[in-house]
């Protein structure tokens, strides 16, 4: 299986780092969050990762050669043109997963101890067109499942109040989303937007007729650490 690690992003929420550096290569107790997170997909032998760069990308190049892909293939998706968001992200790197029945998507400013070998087979055996890592944690945004069949069924926003309801269900089941998602190639031919996207508005839209599911890893160590507070917080959890 391979995996594609959105790194991206300009990192606004990291500031002062990211006024000089890309978030990727943000350091906790003396490992960058790519090679941290490059390491935690290997636990779960995934060898072959994309690496989307825009943000200081020449830093994001040095770091990966002179460490040899931390043991890892490393490959790089430019979008030093332009940063395309989660959806545009992903649907340009179609071609690198052209081979792949299923792959993992992961944002770079997430830490986790979840068991990803576990969180794999539970996508493959749903057989799931995408299935997200959620939680029961406190959290502005967050997805709304059907508590009977387990499917995706809306999204929300606590401080806004808007919601957006991709199909009616009796017992919706609200869950923070963790960055962590487990997608089968069949997704491909949907994206039909270009440019820069969110791949969120792609699930609703999907939702409403294939199954996008969830994993429930309440329990796991889990941070984002795209804040610099978070980040600090991190070096107790996370060695």
């Amino acid at each position: 299986m391979k995996a594609m690690l959105l790194a991206a992003g300009l990192g606004t929420r990291l500031k002062p780092w990211t006024d000089h550096h890309p978030k990727a290569l943000a350091i906790l107790n003396g490992k960058s969050l790519l090679q941290r997170n490059i390491e935690y997909l290997q636990q779960a032998g995934i060898l072959d990762v994309l690496v989307n760069i825009h943000h200081f990308p020449d830093q994001l190049l040095e770091a990966i050669e002179k460490n040899k892909g931390w043991g890892s293939k490393i490959s790089i998706s430019d979008e030093t043109a332009e940063v395309l968001e989660t959806g545009g992200g992903l649907k340009k790197a179609e071609p690198y997963f052209e081979a792949e029945e299923d792959f993992l998507l992961m944002n770079v400013d997430i830490l986790t101890d979840m068991p990803l070998t576990d969180f794999i087979h539970t996508h493959k055996a749903k057989r799931n067109l995408a299935t997200l890592a959620v939680s029961k944690r406190k959290s502005s945004r967050y997805f709304l499942f059907d508590e009977q069949t387990g499917l995706l069924s809306g999204w929300g926003n606590d401080q806004t109040g808007e919601q957006k309801i991709s199909r009616e269900v009796a017992l919706p089941l609200k869950r923070a989303f963790s960055g962590i998602h487990c997608i089968n190639t069949a997704i491909f031919p949907y994206i039909t937007k270009t440019g820069k996207f969110s791949i969120v508005e792609l699930y609703l839209t999907l939702s409403a007729s294939h199954p996008i599911g969830y994993y429930d890893h309440s329990g796991s160590k889990f941070m984002d650490v795209g804040k610099p507070e978070n980040l600090h917080l991190a070096t107790e959890i996370f060695h």
